[in-house]
């Protein structure tokens, strides 16, 4: 049982909360790279812990992370003109630089020399690693070593990203994404059981070697977070082996998911704000992989299609998804195309923030006690003045280019963490 003092913890990222101070430790994804890929280009507004902040490629290939309202009257730098080196507000002409800095104020005299140095914006160091724009919105001193993600070692054609805004808590996404055992239920329609000797990718489907609903969840701490295991009966030689499947929680956002035979997964569950969560599917592999467009189209993401240029869903909690009952009575188990979809009506028709002290978990959930009571004593260690949880100063060594999960047969009864561990030297193998 978690209380409502917890559950804040848990949830509250805005201002000076300390979740919200776990999160300033970390790099953090802004946007995608494809979405500032032009210099001079359109620049790009998003929403970051509370923050409202513009995105912007210069005329030198730099990137810029400002606050997206101008120094001078407040006026949205989303519209503005993004040209030699610089943004320019529209309204008076004010112009910044990539670190915030006043470059220009032709609305003042001599150029607003005397103002420029007291009229800065407030700026974030940003990085560039596998698709996305990186920033840093912790203290300037403490700033980490930026670290590529597990998926960047994948080479750029290999790695395909489905951006979707999500209208919940950060919480209630992250743990959908840990939570094994729905996707029996949930998304049975897309991942069906099947006569195959591991997870399969099709362009339709993702075939699984199992029936069983009723995972066993299985737990290892780690200095990233924690991994766990969701074990299985095969619908093959059910008495030699178990049908195993690892995920990786690496704190505070991060999913590593199993792969199937096509590619890898991994998900990121960004805090736009208390109620608001920008989520992220990574699908990444050396040498296979799957297309951006075949990626987005699986999923039911295509922009204008699925999604408005925002990465904001047509399909809504207003509109109930545009379930379609009739394909329901038809074999279709939900109503609702995509997988993401299918999540999202579940997470956001919990509300904005999810009361979870009225749970009620079950053995299954093994996945998501486990979250909600590491993060809430997270939250408290950095209460009291502690380190973050996934940082070095809080225990991790952990490099990313090592977060492998695992899926496959395993002798019945065997050590799963052991198997589990040398997941990157099987796959090498």
């Amino acid at each position: 049982m978690i209380t409502v003092e917890e559950n804040d913890l848990l949830t509250r990222i805005e201002g000076d909360t300390p979740m919200g101070k776990i999160m300033r430790c970390h790099w953090m994804p802004a946007c995608l790279s494809e979405e500032v890929a032009e210099p001079d280009g359109k620049p790009v507004r998003f929403r970051l812990l509370g923050e409202d902040l513009v995105c912007f490629r210069d005329t030198e290939g730099r990137l810029g992370v400002i606050d997206e309202f101008c120094r001078h009257r407040g006026a949205s730098l989303a519209f503005g003109r993004n040209e030699d080196c610089g943004l320019r507000c529209l309204y008076h002409g004010w112009k910044f630089d990539v670190n915030g800095n006043v470059v220009d104020m032709p609305s003042e005299p001599n150029a607003g020399e005397a103002l420029k140095a007291e009229a800065r914006l407030k700026s974030y160091p940003a990085r560039e690693a596998g698709g996305f724009v990186w920033i840093w919105m912790g203290e300037a001193d403490a700033m980490s070593e930026f670290e590529p993600p597990v998926w960047a070692g994948a080479p750029a054609d290999k790695i395909a990203v489905v951006k979707m805004h999500t209208a919940c808590n950060w919480a209630q996404v992250l743990e959908g994404s840990i939570d094994s055992a729905h996707s029996s239920s949930l998304h049975s329609t897309n991942m069906p059981p099947a006569e195959v000797d591991g997870a399969k990718a099709t362009a339709t489907a993702w075939p699984r070697p199992s029936n069983d609903k009723a995972p066993r969840i299985r737990f290892d701490r780690t200095d990233y977070g924690f991994r766990y295991a969701a074990i299985r009966t095969p619908i093959l030689d059910a008495e030699k082996y178990d049908y195993l499947r690892t995920t990786l929680f690496v704190a505070p956002f991060t999913v590593v998911i199993p792969p199937n035979d096509q590619y890898k997964l991994a998900q990121m569950l960004v805090p736009i704000d208390d109620t608001n969560t920008m989520f992220y599917w990574i699908a990444f592999h050396e040498t296979k992989g799957i297309s951006q467009a075949e990626w987005r189209r699986f999923c039911g993401a295509e922009v204008g299609v699925d999604l408005d240029e925002t990465f904001r869903k047509f399909r809504t909690l207003d509109n109930m998804f545009l379930q379609d009952r009739e394909a329901m009575k038809n074999g279709d188990f939900t109503g609702i195309p995509g997988i993401p979809a299918q999540d999202m009506a579940m997470w956001e028709s919990m509300g904005p923030i999810a009361d979870r002290t009225k749970d009620y978990l079950g053995v299954s959930d093994g996945a998501v006690a486990q979250f909600r009571r590491m993060m809430v004593k997270a939250a408290k260690i950095v209460q009291d003045g502690g380190a973050a949880i996934g940082t070095a100063a809080g225990g991790r060594t952990t490099p990313n280019a090592d977060l492998v999960s695992f899926e496959g047969m395993i002798p019945k009864g065997g050590d799963w963490k052991k198997t589990s561990s040398a997941a990157k030297e099987l796959e090498a193998a």
